[in-house]
């Protein structure tokens, strides 16, 4: 998909089926699906299908997007990411806005999210899609530029700022697909610099020098934890300390260079 390596669709949610998917903890559960299951039978994919309906709350809207409801199960574990993330921004922002820097210029808080499934909702086109990725639909998806914000991140995104804090965008997402994701977020209400400082994607052809050791202009060769930590790592080294890092991915998150990190639930396909 928009990362190096997508395990699309129903294969991956049957096979972490048999864990607890849904409700409390689906945010931090990590679960693999390279993990063996219990069981020798795979979860029955109508009966996940089914789950999957109900845990977003599935509902075609009058234009036949189907839309998560506010008051579903995602909705809620969501909200439940969020609150804490309020919380600890309040503490780490004061923190860290406080005192000297043992007479260095003082790191300024930043938070660092991603995009897909943890920014801009794209469960329609996974609906639609049977859950199952293709390049050339996903990229004419993204380009419509229309899809919903994910329950509470623009407003965790606003209120972060209010609290002096930077906001990164970071995601697997091509750089050809810039335009319209940018786009997409100003539409939904993401009210922050959108510009190519804080807005960062995946550029194959002309990475970045600070993925050197994985990545050239002829050959991309990062990992999704070396490109999200390797950038993360040369934002704090441009003077920012993040405090936060988002992703409905572990490999949004792991890697490092975040002093707290946040799981956006996510069942419908996995990221190694």
């Amino acid at each position: 998909m928009r990362k190096s390596l997508r395990v699309a669709g129903i294969a991956t949610a049957c096979a972490v089926a048999g864990a607890a998917l849904y409700g409390t903890g689906v945010a931090t559960a990590r679960t693999h699906y390279t993990e063996a299951r219990q069981s020798s039978e795979p979860h029955n994919i109508g009966l996940l299908v089914g789950e999957l309906d109900t845990y977003y709350g599935a509902t075609p809207d009058a234009n036949g997007v189907y839309q998560a409801s506010p008051r579903s199960g995602y909705a809620k574990d969501v909200a439940s990411v969020l609150s804490q993330a309020k919380q600890d921004i309040k503490v780490l922002a004061k923190a860290k806005g406080s005192g000297k820097n043992q007479g260095k210029k003082k790191a300024r808080p930043a938070i660092v999210l991603d995009i897909d499934d943890t920014s801009l909702l794209s469960f329609d086109y996974e609906k639609k899609s049977n859950y199952v990725y293709n390049d050339a639909t996903w990229n004419a998806y993204v380009g419509q530029a229309d899809r919903p914000a994910v329950f509470g991140m623009p407003e965790l995104v606003t209120y972060a700022k209010s609290q002096g804090v930077a906001v990164f965008f970071l995601s697997g997402l091509s750089e050809s697909l810039r335009a319209p994701a940018v786009k997409n977020l100003a539409e939904v209400g993401f009210k922050t610099q959108l510009d190519t400082e804080h807005v960062i994607l995946k550029n194959k052809t002309a990475p970045p020098a600070y993925l050197s050791d994985c990545a050239t202009a002829a050959a991309w060769k990062c990992t999704t934890v070396q490109y999200k930590a390797g950038t993360r790592k040369h934002i704090e080294a441009a003077g920012y300390d993040i405090i936060g890092s988002f992703g409905d991915q572990y490999s949004d998150l792991d890697g490092g260079y975040a002093e707290k990190t946040y799981k956006i639930p996510n069942p419908t396909y996995f990221v190694s």
